[in-house]
């Protein structure tokens, strides 16, 4: 039984999820870094919010972890470039706190406009301060989103109910999709001139850090509303504080804040600045939609291998997985078998897909082949790793469908350019098992067992009955021979299935062979 555990406080719901699916569970929070440190080894999945940080020493000793669930958007607790180079898949939860936390923004963006917390505070002083307070409205002012993905586009959809114009800044915003929610795509400098209050919905990256910036504020309109409910580190905090108290700035309310729990803030007690304690994923139907979503997509990937909203894989529903597996397993056999042949750095490589699986989704059966292809070069390489590493190598890696000469249905091939040549290998399923057959420009059939002998040799007679009698010689038992040339005569390469694997001392010895050009035994 796959072992889970719930690392911060959540809704009990994800609890219920995870036995119902019959996966074990233990609910230990308040952890020490130490204390999860010693335990995360007996686990298959890790649970957590944002109390709890997976940081690589935490992961290194995570020894059976395969998936780290984050009930929220945000994952800047994880280290996630740890995680994907142990081949642990991090998920998080973006749908389940999205209508929470727009209404929340909201809420702030009109709080500020109508002054409503101090007035609140002064009221309940005793005091009738009515002559203080002169607010302004919303209706025809000019909202500008930074970042309009989820939350920002349901943020949108509500500003423009209360008739604002809606301009958007975000690099992924398509001109139809802009066109579609209503909203002017924009340049980030237009935000910050043409805004009358701007609220932010990106997630905190090397790019977003200090977006709002001392610069970016000197950009804007006297007058303008800041409200930031997505990340703590977006905006200057200390900027803020000097252009509120300049009063270029007529009101910002933060959620978030750059370090957290903000028991002190240079924002505090400033006139005309909203606090709340990253309250925009805080509603009780909220908390429990995330809890529900995490367990339930922790526990379809524990189970039956689908991959949904995971940040270092692609998704895999968990309808298509019985049916991807096959491919996947294929397409990793196919990367490995050429991974372990080729002996010349990899420029480029090409993933192309032929028939009924071209309708698949590709994208993890080519993160499985590419993890095969580099699984020789680097013992660490896995399927979810492989990509970024393939990129941090410079290689550059293509998906595409393909017509064959050979009319096979349900054929994946990997066009690999070398430094100086490029090679070609291809394969299929027969009966659901996978089968090689085409290598290096030869046509043959050939299954893939665990142990292997590959040899290039000469087609001239004679080198079938060597090769034999020398693994005969050397006590190595043949299970199949699988055969296959170019034309008579000419190029020929012989795979063969062996019951176990063979020393340097036996390679060496069919590389004299007369026939032969080259030999490497392989491993599966």
């Amino acid at each position: 039984m796959v072992r889970v555990l719930i690392a911060d406080k959540m809704s009990d719901e994800a609890r219920r999820v995870f036995k119902n699916r019959g996966v074990d569970v233990d609910v230990i929070t308040g952890l020490s870094k130490d204390e999860l440190i010693k335990i995360i080894p007996e686990y298959d999945g890790l649970a957590v919010r944002s109390s709890t940080r997976p940081d690589a020493d935490i992961i290194g000793a995570a020894t059976n972890l395969k998936v780290i669930g984050r009930a929220g958007i945000g994952t800047d607790n994880i280290d996630k470039k740890a995680a994907t180079a142990r081949g642990i898949v991090v998920m998080n939860t973006p749908f389940g706190n999205a209508i929470t936390t727009a209404e929340h923004a909201l809420a702030l963006l009109l709080s500020c406009a109508r002054q409503i917390p101090a007035a609140s505070v002064r009221t309940q002083a005793g005091e009738w301060p009515k002559a203080d307070f002169k607010g302004i409205e919303l209706y025809n002012k000019t909202l500008g989103i930074i970042g309009c993905g989820n939350i920002g586009a349901l943020v949108a959809e509500r500003a423009l109910a209360l008739k604002m114009k809606v301009i958007a800044f975000d690099p992924y915003l398509t001109p139809e999709r802009a066109v579609a929610l209503g909203v002017e795509k924009v340049e980030l400098d237009d935000i910050f001139t043409r805004s009358d209050a701007i609220t932010l919905h990106t997630p905190l990256t090397d790019g977003t850090r200090g977006i709002i910036s001392r610069e970016a504020l000197a950009k804007t309109k006297p007058g303008l509303i800041l409200v930031n409910a997505a990340r703590g580190g977006l905006v200057d905090e200390v900027a803020l504080k000097e252009f509120l108290e300049s009063g270029h700035i007529r009101a910002a309310a933060l959620d978030v804040f750059e370090s957290e729990p903000a028991k002190e803030n240079p924002l505090f007690g400033t006139k005309n600045f909203i606090a709340t304690p990253h309250l925009g994923a805080s509603t009780l139907e909220a908390q429990e939609n995330v809890a529900v979503q995490v367990a339930e997509q922790m526990a379809d990937f524990l189970l039956s291998g689908a991959v949904t909203n995971a940040l270092n894989m692609p998704s895999i529903s968990a309808e298509e997985a019985p049916r991807l597996k096959p491919f996947v397993d294929l397409a990793e056999k196919l990367g490995a078998l050429t991974g372990q042949l080729l002996e010349e750095p990899i420029k480029a490589v090409e993933f192309c897909y032929m028939g009924d699986v071209a309708d698949l989704n590709t994208k993890p059966m080519t993160a499985a082949a590419l993890a095969g292809l580099l699984s020789p070069m680097m013992s660490e390489v896995n399927m979810v790793s492989a990509p970024a590493i393939a990129a941090d190598r410079g290689i550059d890696v293509k998906e595409s469908t393909c017509d064959d000469a050979e009319n096979q249905d349900n054929l994946i091939k990997l066009i690999i350019e070398l430094g100086t040549r490029t090679v070609e290998v291809t394969g299929s399923l027969y009966g659901g098992e996978p089968r090689l057959l085409n290598l290096f420009g030869v046509s043959m059939d050939a299954a893939f067992t665990p142990n292997m002998l590959y040899v290039r040799n000469e087609d001239k007679p004679g080198f079938i009955g060597a090769l034999g009698t020398l693994l005969g010689d050397n006590k190595v038992n043949i299970a199949t021979f699988f055969l296959g040339r170019d034309a008579q005569g000419g190029r020929a390469i012989c795979l063969v299935s062996i019951d176990g694997p063979v020393d340097a001392k036996i390679e060496d010895a069919v590389r004299s062979i007369d026939q032969v050009k080259f030999a490497k035994a392989l491993s599966f």
